[in-house]
């Protein structure tokens, strides 16, 4: 049909809506479309709430639409399980859809039986395969939870066009302009832990917290990648302000200081992670780091904000599900300011890590680019 792509894009956009506050369910939008129009609308608000379909119905309820003249469009195969609310694919069933088109499978292989299948078994027509890469990205995020035991891992970097996010002293000052930073903000919104290199705790002095006007929501959890403890006594925004939501990952060795113990005595949690598995240099698995913030405190999301270093051994340990650049129209010209990515060591061109645009735009003159690993 030659609008189904119009109609799924707007369910796409509506599943948007959810996103940081479905965890541990996937962000999920439908539309019911009647004569060409959108007539109804519904998204999943949040975790244990009605998913899309449901809401999409009841919002057909409300202005006196009959679905029984309408197609529905849902970004994911409705669910034919009992979860913390009924099957989706009942109240399709019940309102007396005829016509149901999917935008991707559901991956959730521990739940019992298709949607789709079920209601064709039922008479209902159903299509599949709409927009279903844009779908699937939909919920990437799902599918890390569903299949590894760490956060949904993104990647945000602000840079200049060639490619220093800092100049060569460490020195970051603004790259990017308000608009920009104000989406950043909108990410440690839903974001369970921002995490930061030693480097970027020692030079910025970071405060690492959700500064969007009105924010009443809890703050994100402050995570430093350091081989180094900083002294309790010193100057710091985070162990002055904020020591009981601030985290340290260091070497074991590090983690069991006469230092950690006194951050320790702040509030302060020292997690000591193991060195990488066959890595010459020693450097700290961060997957370990991950799995505990989810363990230990219920992160399903977490947002990386620098530096170069910290960046690349994210990206070289396979932990970036997602990356979020901000490139601003500048140029530094010094060859010896701070990359984008550092760390790697010599590569030849055909080693390059390879990224897929799954969106674009731009944030006042700033551009946009959301890049997901290339399968």
């Amino acid at each position: 049909m030659a609008d189904d792509a119009r109609f799924m894009g707007r369910a796409i956009e509506l599943a948007e809506r959810g996103r940081g506050l479905t965890a541990p369910n996937p962000c999920v939008g439908a539309v019911l479309v009647r004569d060409g129009e959108v007539v109804a609308r519904g998204w999943h608000t949040a975790w244990g709430k009605a998913h899309a379909e449901v809401e999409a119905l009841r919002d057909a309820a409300a202005k006196g639409v009959d679905p029984r003249a309408c197609t529905l469009f849902v970004t994911l195969e409705p669910c034919n399980h009992q979860g913390k609310t009924p099957p989706c694919t009942r109240a399709i069933l019940e309102a007396g859809v005829p016509e149901v088109v999917v935008g991707c499978a559901d991956p959730n292989a521990t739940v019992e039986g298709g949607g789709a299948g079920f209601l064709r078994s039922r008479g209902v027509t159903v299509r599949m395969g709409v927009r279903e890469r844009e779908c699937r990205d939909l919920i990437a995020d799902f599918l890390v939870w569903q299949t590894t035991d760490r956060p949904f891992s993104i990647l945000k970097l602000a840079t200049t066009l060639d490619g220093r996010i800092a100049s060569r002293d460490g020195r970051a000052a603004w790259i990017t302009g308000e608009d920009s930073r104000r989406e950043v903000h909108k990410l440690r919104a839903w974001c369970g832990a921002v995490i930061v290199g030693g480097g970027t705790y020692r030079s910025d002095d970071p405060s690492l917290t959700c500064r969007l006007p009105g924010h009443e929501g809890p703050q994100p959890l402050a995570v430093v990648v350091t081989r180094t403890l900083p002294d309790p006594a010193g100057p710091s925004n985070l162990l002055s302000f904020r020591p009981g939501q601030t985290v340290f990952w260091t070497t074991r060795a590090q983690s069991e200081s006469a230092g950690a113990a006194r951050l320790a005595d702040l509030g302060v949690k020292v997690q000591g992670l193991p060195a990488l598995a066959g890595d010459p240099d020693g450097n700290l698995d961060l997957a370990e780091g991950l799995r505990l913030l989810r363990r230990d405190h219920g992160c399903h999301y977490t947002l990386t904000e620098g530096g170069g270093r910290l960046a690349g051994a994210m990206q070289r340990q396979g932990l970036v599900d997602e990356l979020r650049l901000f490139q601003a129209m500048k140029v530094l010209g010094d060859e010896l300011a701070r990359p984008v990515f550092a760390g790697r060591g010599f590569a030849a061109m055909s080693d390059c890590w390879e990224f897929r645009l799954a969106e674009q735009g731009f944030f006042g003159t700033d551009l946009y680019l959301r890049l997901r690993p290339k399968e």
